[in-house]
């Protein structure tokens, strides 16, 4: 072990230890960004080896996640907008994610995956895919419920809830004018992708940019937000560390 991954490893557990008994996210998302600047400045000529090394990452990230308590988590690895990639550099990436979805549905892990977005977009194989490794780990315990968002957008998402409100709405024999006058919030959130989760305490991104670009719109009205240089494939426990410490040291209001 070299100096730097000494005092890297010495400043890991001071973080740990600081963060024991302090309050912690139940749920965090993560917008993993940054896989293919990382390759190209690690001199990678084939992008898509980013993405191969930052499914590696997601595998620790789940690891570190269980330790520290966390029950959810919502992994954002393909938007819509990411659906008009040219094939060429699309089909290798949701190749990445059908093969990292079965590996963490395989036995002997203890994570239960629930697949969000609009899966209707996905080639027929990868949808299936995914809904198989969801459906692998049904009933399992002890490790945290993570979501997995591919093809996914927020506002696509609060456009389906509506859609479903809608439908069950004039299933039940309702006039749009009885919906509207009943009509609460709460409704919606009953219909989004991630309903009967609570909303997302702590939302990470990483590659230094500070938007969220659509990710859990509906659901990070209080999320506390967290910003990290590093790219995805770069990103190490201290830094997750750091999110946690980082959420811990606010008070949170809700508005009050």
């Amino acid at each position: 072990m070299g100096l730097r991954d000494l005092i890297y490893s010495l400043y890991e557990r001071r973080l740990a230890a600081w963060l024991v008994g302090k309050p912690h996210p139940r749920h965090v998302g993560v917008l993993c960004d940054g896989n293919r600047r990382w390759a190209r400045e690690m001199g990678y000529i084939d992008p898509n080896d980013g993405h191969r090394v930052g499914a590696a990452r997601i595998r620790e990230l789940l690891r570190w996640c269980d330790l520290a308590g966390v029950e959810h988590i919502t992994l954002w690895l393909l938007s819509t907008d990411n659906l008009s990639r040219p094939a060429s550099e699309l089909d290798p990436l949701l190749q990445i994610i059908e093969d990292l979805a079965t590996e963490l549905a395989a036995d002997g892990n203890p994570w239960r995956l629930h697949m969000v977005g609009a899966l209707d977009m996905l080639p027929a194989p990868l949808a299936e895919a995914l809904k198989a490794a969801e459906e692998r780990t049904l009933g399992r315990s002890g490790g945290a419920q993570v979501n997995i968002a591919v093809g996914y957008g927020g506002r696509r998402e609060i456009a389906d809830a509506v859609r479903e409100l809608l439908f069950e709405a004039a299933k039940a024999g309702k006039s749009l004018e009885e919906l509207a006058e009943t009509l609460e919030v709460d409704d919606i959130a009953e219909h989004l992708y991630t309903k009967g989760q609570p909303d997302p305490d702590l939302i990470i991104r990483t590659s230094g940019e500070q938007r969220l670009s659509g990710f859990m719109l509906w659901q990070s009205a209080h999320s506390e937000f967290y910003f990290c240089d590093a790219y995805w494939p770069g990103f190490r426990r201290v830094d997750f560390l750091r999110a946690l410490r980082a959420y811990a040291s606010r008070e949170r209001r809700y508005g009050a």
